[in-house]
């Protein structure tokens, strides 16, 4: 009996010192085809520590991860960095009308941790499209995201809490239907947006008391082949704000630019331009409840304005 108790403790103690051993600043490498620490992201989350100080890469090799990723609240300072942007996805395929699970299950990768990197690497949701698809979802706060791609249709992005903050840089996003909404305050640098339906790119629901909700600046908007009738967006609850500054707009953005949804939000919505250009970026027959910014107000709209929120959150961007 002795001798089964000590074998047990022995194992234990195994466990734990396993564990430990990933209790630093060390990269964790995961690779589908085996030569990595493990097989799947999920795995090299498990065993990051909680609420860690550091700052810990789980660097992912080149190939296709077919999980349902979760990010947890404990987690942080974690950054997730793939090989090859165009080549490392992870994908799932569950959309709203699966056993009536809703929009907001539907994610491919759920990040509810803060100060969470995202890096050379692709989310995807690719279910048929039979609903709302999520590939991305979001929760925590101060969520960088850079050179990544985010693969989907309808509802591809949802950020899904307000007064958190996130920052997009270099990526690339595609859908069809409101394929960036949600309450956050959400930076977009550089990026470029596809559209693959005749609909609305963005329903933000910005609550009221919120300054800022979505800046797209200097990013380029496309449409897929056959698309030919784009709002900028529309809002989801009442105060939505979304802005586009310094933006390419192409010809199939709509002379109106923007939908009220519902009538009464005409009143509320915060839908606003600055020196966009392209054949879509004509002002002239834009909604009157929507506003040209001057350039002195445009000058005062940068990250670090609109992410002071509750406290200073410095993102570095170079113009």
């Amino acid at each position: 009996m002795k001798r089964i108790i000590c074998l047990i403790c022995i194992l234990c103690g195994l466990t734990v010192a396993e564990a430990k051993s990933y209790d630093n600043p060390d990269t964790i490498f995961v690779a589908r085809d085996g030569t990595g620490e493990f097989r799947n992201i999920s795995d090299a989350v498990e065993v990051c520590r909680a609420f860690m100080e550091y700052h810990k890469v789980i660097f992912v090799k080149r190939g296709t991860y077919k999980e349902k990723l979760i990010i947890p609240q404990s987690l942080t300072n974690i950054e997730i960095c793939g090989e090859d942007r165009d080549n490392t996805i992870i994908t799932w395929d569950d959309h709203a009308n699966i056993n009536k699970m809703g929009t907001f299950r539907t994610y491919t990768l759920k990040i509810q941790g803060s100060r969470i990197t995202l890096k050379n690497i692709t989310v995807e949701n690719n279910s048929a499209r039979l609903g709302q698809a999520v590939a991305l979802h979001t929760e925590g706060d101060e969520l960088t995201f850079l050179n990544c791609r985010f693969l989907g249709h309808q509802d591809t992005i949802y950020t899904g809490n307000a007064k958190t903050r996130l920052f997009f840089r270099n990526c690339f996003i595609e859908g069809t239907t409101d394929f960036i909404f949600g309450p956050s305050t959400a930076w977009f640098e550089q990026c470029d947006i596809l559209c693959k339906a005749n609909s609305y790119i963005t329903a933000a629901s910005t609550p009221k008391d919120v300054p800022f909700g979505y800046i797209f600046n200097r990013c380029s908007i496309k449409a897929d082949k056959g698309v030919s009738k784009v709002y900028l967006g529309r809002p989801w609850r009442d105060y939505g704000y979304t802005l586009f500054m310094n933006c390419e707009l192409p010809r199939e953005i709509l002379p109106e630019g923007w939908h009220h949804w519902r009538e009464e939000a005409k009143q509320t919505a915060r839908y606003l331009e600055y020196n966009n250009h392209g054949e879509g970026a004509a002002t002239n027959q834009r909604v009157p409840w929507s506003r040209q910014l001057t350039k002195k107000e445009a000058s005062k709209i940068t990250p670090e304005a609109v992410f002071t929120i509750h406290d200073v959150w410095n993102i570095k961007v170079d113009y």
